[in-house]
């Protein structure tokens, strides 16, 4: 999942970016509500980050823009200690979830778990190819009835590809998902974790399209 965390560089400093990067999340920061607009125009989101303490009135004026053109990214605000009641008025505008400075790597977490599973009762709740099952909200992932363990990185570049298994993704498609835009990405880094994934479901899981990209295969 990419995250937008749209505040001040403090709650970027403070640990979050690090510890949400360790958890497989690729993450973007926008200091301000213009600059958060404009990246969610430009680029899909799994999940909005969004400090109304830092923001002020310019953090409800985004959510109610996004909610106003029918933009459904799931919106975490999180508000300062004496100010929960712009947390309650950002619920009542269309916010998922509210979280209150100071904030846990740990909270942040599983209230990104409680909108993952809300979002997947609205959809399709597992992905399925062939024999290959993959839970978005419990990160887990079958071949033939038998779990198999992946890490966070290799679960979103599954996912990724098993969204239409008939779509060829391209390496920098697979990059830009998985690796938020300060990111220092290895040049080999998605091919590593092709490997991997091979390694552990087949080499047939995961097909090469020559000059192209990649794309899901379809396990029997």
């Amino acid at each position: 999942m990419r995250i937008l965390v749209v505040g001040s560089d403090a709650l970027i400093d403070g640990g979050l970016q690090r510890g949400l990067h360790k958890e497989g999340f690729a993450v973007d920061w926008a200091k301000d509500a213009e600059s958060a607009m404009l990246a969610l125009r430009l680029t899909p989101y799994g999940l909005v980050l969004l400090d109304i303490g830092v923001s002020g009135k310019g953090g409800l004026t985004l959510l109610a823009k996004l909610r106003q053109r029918n933009d459904a990214t799931p919106v975490i605000v999180i508000t300062a200690h004496d100010a929960v009641p712009d947390g309650v008025a950002s619920l009542d505008g269309g916010a998922d979830g509210y979280l209150v400075n100071p904030i846990e790597l740990a909270e942040v977490l599983a209230r990104i778990r409680v909108v993952s599973r809300h979002q997947t009762g609205r959809a399709q709740p597992l992905l399925q190819v062939g024999a290959l099952r993959l839970d978005p909200a419990q990160h887990r992932v079958w071949l033939r009835d038998q779990e198999v363990s992946v890490t966070t990185r290799e679960f979103a570049l599954l996912q990724e590809l098993m969204r239409d298994p008939e779509i060829v993704v391209t390496r920098a498609q697979l990059e830009e998902r998985l690796y938020g835009w300060n990111e220092e990405i290895e040049s080999n880094a998605i091919p590593v974790h092709v490997h991997n994934l091979r390694r552990k479901l087949g080499g047939d899981a995961i097909r090469n399209v020559h000059g192209v990209g990649y794309r899901i295969g379809m396990l029997a």
